[in-house]
């Protein structure tokens, strides 16, 4: 089911509301302390060339930090208050994709070298650590915007905890790499810290800077974290079958990675046993060619696994819905978190 004109013109509306000042937030934040390797920092984000020119181009789609400023808006706040947050929010994630990409050994993303590729991985490491610090003091400044001491030491927990949870997840995505195989179980748990955490916590970081009470908090952090299942599992479904004119990667890009993804777990834990030693195999070998990525779609198409991937999302963005029910939002920003779920089931992109 195609993503419906009126969700996605609602999320697109969420996002180029608060994109402005989140841009510029982005860019003060990391140019305050006037360190040499804030350069590097403005390459990853897409704002200069290697060779250091200014790029006049938006950094990403912002999600986290829009769910931080919808979250804090449904709560009857100002979203004023929750911006350091956000900003937060995405320096975080940002940080975790320099890592990330020095950690998968990937070359490039969005059509350019990665950091590492660039500096080397010790100028890349350094970066990413400099911008999760940079992160945790922008969080503070929660202060000055006028929210309470006890709601930004909220935050700042809520966070921590969050990237504890993001570092298990990729601890366990890491480990997956040298498993022949992975459960169901297990894939979820370790979305649960690498993609939902965040999420969650953007969520109830938007709520805690509203000044909002723990019944909403709580709920609006589940509705992130069961949002970030969602986000995932469909991210996983566009790592395979996705358009790559859309995604910027080639079709079928996660099997020729071998990356153990919703739909190939899926498929292993419900092909016959024959097909699943196939698939096994694949998976086990050094180099994927087209001819076994031809196969593996065609083991994935018996299983049912496109189908079954997006029925899982589907169910995970409904959670996320109806943890909200019962709480006194603001009608149209709750309306902006329900186009969110639907958005992150059915988005291509």
């Amino acid at each position: 089911m195609p993503l419906t004109d009126a969700a996605e013109a609602r999320v697109h509306a969420a996002l180029e509301r608060h994109r402005a000042p989140l841009l510029a937030g982005l860019r003060a934040a990391i140019d305050a302390p006037r360190v040499g390797y804030a350069r590097y920092m403005r390459y990853h984000f897409g704002w200069e060339s290697a060779a250091g020119a200014t790029i006049d181009e938006a950094a990403g789609k912002l999600l986290r930090p829009a769910l931080c400023l919808v979250s804090c808006e449904a709560a009857h706040g100002d979203p004023a208050r929750a911006m350091p947050a956000a900003i937060a929010l995405e320096l975080v994630h940002n940080f975790t994709l320099i890592h990330d990409d020095i950690e998968d050994g990937s070359d490039t993303r969005h059509g350019r070298a990665t950091l590492w590729r660039l500096v080397g991985i010790p100028q890349a490491i350094n970066a990413g650590d400099g911008m999760f610090v940079i992160a945790r003091r922008t969080l503070l400044g929660m202060a000055d915007a006028g929210v309470p001491a006890q709601a930004v030491l909220g935050a700042a927990r809520t966070l921590d905890d969050a990237c504890v949870a993001l570092c298990e997840g990729q601890y366990a995505d890491i480990g997956f790499e040298e498993r022949p195989q992975v459960s169901v179980e297990e894939y979820e748990a370790m979305i649960a810290g690498k993609t939902a955490a965040l999420l969650g916590a953007a969520a109830a970081i938007g709520a805690l800077a509203a000044g909002a009470d723990a019944r909403t908090v709580d709920a609006l952090h589940a509705c992130g974290r069961l949002l970030g299942m969602a986000f995932q599992v469909q991210d996983d479904v566009l790592g395979i079958w996705g358009d790559a004119e859309a995604t910027g990667k080639p079709v079928a890009d996660d099997i020729r990675s071998r990356k153990k993804s919703f739909p190939v777990v899926y498929a292993m834990a419900n092909l016959p046993e024959a097909s699943r030693a196939e698939l096994a195999a694949i998976y086990r070998g050094e180099h994927v060619d087209e001819a076994a990525v031809g196969a593996v779609l065609r083991l994935l198409e018996a299983a049912g696994a496109r189908d079954a991937s997006t029925a899982v999302a589907t169910r995970w963005a409904a959670a996320a819905v109806e943890a909200l029910h019962g709480l006194d939002l603001e009608p149209e920003r709750r309306a902006d978190l329900e186009a969110f779920a639907e958005f992150f089931v059915r988005r291509k992109v």
